[in-house]
């Protein structure tokens, strides 16, 4: 039988999705409070949790934090509905295992649960699936993509997650700087050109908070004064558009490396 925790403050869907995962042979704890969760998360060392991020006494985000620092590796499903898109990242750079939208059919929920529950429990490291049916390891290092390009952005998360990375991404300067100030990643990769701040603004804001992570630049641009400046602030690499990806995971792979020397 599986044992299911779910974390909500909204009691109805609470109820709801207690019901639901019952008739399907899920043993199933439940609570309003982000606390009481953490207590019955102790107690009760579930096989998949359930947790809302927008709670009003302790938000999600702290549940996740927490639940990390007890068991790096628990299956956490978050369970969607209003969080931001600073939210999500937030819960993807804490491992959230699987995120499921409010409103969504019981049965993708219902699916999701029993295939985590069917994952083993990892002792070291998770394998990851590739396209081409081999697997990878999975790194528990982080990486930050900061591009104003919603496409581009998103495919490069999707090829390092594919790499085993934990990547996240957003938009612009300033949320990728309030990232590093909640929880830094171990390496940023950096589009030069952004509206509003600009790749060199967050380079100088990186290198006045000491950040100690690498940087990667990406840049479509071949101004030469420019790309002194860059240089300049002390990233570790500029990569020109289009880039190709591979010598983007290269560049990664050094960057990290070059931390432990």
């Amino acid at each position: 039988m599986i044992k299911v925790l779910i974390v909500d403050d909204d009691q109805m869907n609470c109820d709801l999705l207690q019901n639901v995962l019952a008739r399907h042979g899920c043993h199933v704890i439940s609570t309003t409070s982000g606390r009481e969760g953490l207590d019955l998360f102790r107690a009760h060392n579930p096989r998949v949790t359930l947790l809302d991020l927008r709670m009003a006494e302790m938000d999600g985000l702290t549940v996740l934090k927490e639940i990390r620092a007890i068991d790096p590796h628990a299956p956490v499903i978050i369970l969607g509905g209003g969080a931001t898109e600073s939210q999500e990242n937030q819960a993807r750079a804490l491992r959230a295992t699987d995120f499921i939208r409010k409103g969504l059919s019981l049965d993708v929920l219902v699916e999701a649960v029993t295939r985590l529950s069917q994952l083993p429990v990892p002792s070291v490291t998770m394998q990851l699936p590739l396209r081409n049916g081999n697997a990878v390891e999975q790194i528990d290092e982080t990486v930050l993509v900061v591009d104003d390009e919603p496409l581009l952005c998103d495919l490069l998360v999707r090829f390092l997650t594919l790499r085993g990375y934990r990547a996240f991404g957003v938009k612009n300067g300033d949320e990728a700087l309030r990232i590093v100030e909640e929880m830094p990643p171990d390496a940023i990769v950096l589009d030069l050109i952004m509206p509003g701040m600009p790749g060199v603004d967050v380079l100088r804001a990186l290198r006045d908070r000491n950040y100690s992570g690498g940087v990667i630049i990406m840049t479509g641009s071949h101004n030469e004064e420019l790309l002194r400046e860059a240089w300049s602030l002390g990233p570790q690499e500029i990569l020109i558009k289009p880039v190709d990806l591979e010598r983007l995971l290269t560049a990664i792979q050094l960057v990290l490396v070059c931390r432990e020397c």
